[in-house]
């Protein structure tokens, strides 16, 4: 038996054995990995001269929405059985008992009543006059800030199609530049741009969007309020002379 032989084809094996494995290392997938984009990063792909003015409109909106809310919210709030109390006030001849009622509470509907408790011995049609000029009044105080609202809601989106076209054309700046061999890195810059700025714009518009709709819906609510009060008061000064 020829042990030389044998002993130099178990080498080969290893041999063989060695290269495979050495292949096998070589050919394994490379596992790639993952890069989370920071809010900061993105501002920066997006420009400051973009992102910078957006980020202003996002804080004014912000600040519009939850003020706003909060002065129709107490708007809306009324203390319990308010137009009982003063109907009788005024049925009993104690105006000074329904105007102090009236201070005490802080809705619109108590300013405007007030007002046209003050006026009470004048003729009615003056009396109308006054509670509607009082409640005009209220009615704008309630909706102060929600032209700036609308306006966030429809700029918002146009600035981010500003900053669409601005990457855009950085883009194709790129390519007119490096010709033939422009390669992906030197197109990404723009293209981040672009669809940064055309996501910010939209999330901050569709927001105030929706605000605006939703706070103009709740001084509705507030006007119509005042509207049935009034005319309730109206009706109470009607009816000695029934």
């Amino acid at each position: 038996m020829d042990f030389p032989l044998l002993a130099q084809i178990q080498d080969n094996a290893e041999a063989a054995r060695q290269l495979l494995e050495q292949a096998a290392v070589t050919t394994a997938p490379v596992v790639p990995v993952e890069e989370t984009l920071s809010v900061w990063q993105l501002i920066k792909y997006g420009g400051w001269y973009i992102m910078g003015p957006l980020g202003i409109m996002s804080l004014i909106a912000v600040y519009l929405i939850i003020e706003r809310s909060m002065a129709i919210r107490r708007a809306l709030s009324e203390q319990k059985d308010f137009m009982e109390k003063i109907k009788d006030y005024i049925h009993e001849g104690k105006l000074d008992s329904a105007k102090n009622l009236c201070a005490q509470n802080t809705a619109p509907v108590a300013r405007m009543l007030e007002k046209g408790i003050s006026r009470i011995g004048r003729p009615l049609k003056d009396i109308e006059v006054s509670i509607e000029n009082a409640g005009k009044l209220e009615v704008y105080k309630l909706e102060k800030g929600l032209s700036v609202l609308a306006t966030i809601a429809g700029a918002a989106p146009m600035l981010g199609f500003l900053g669409t076209v601005i990457g855009m054309v950085v883009t194709f700046h790129a390519i007119e530049i490096s010709g033939a061999g422009v390669e992906v890195a030197q197109l990404s810059g723009g293209m981040m741009q672009a669809m940064v700025t055309t996501v910010a714009g939209l999330i901050i518009g569709i927001i105030a969007y929706v605000a605006y709709n939703t706070l103009v819906a709740r001084v509705n609510k507030v006007v119509q309020k005042m509207e049935a009060s009034s005319i309730a008061f109206m009706e109470v000064l009607e009816m000695p002379a029934k």
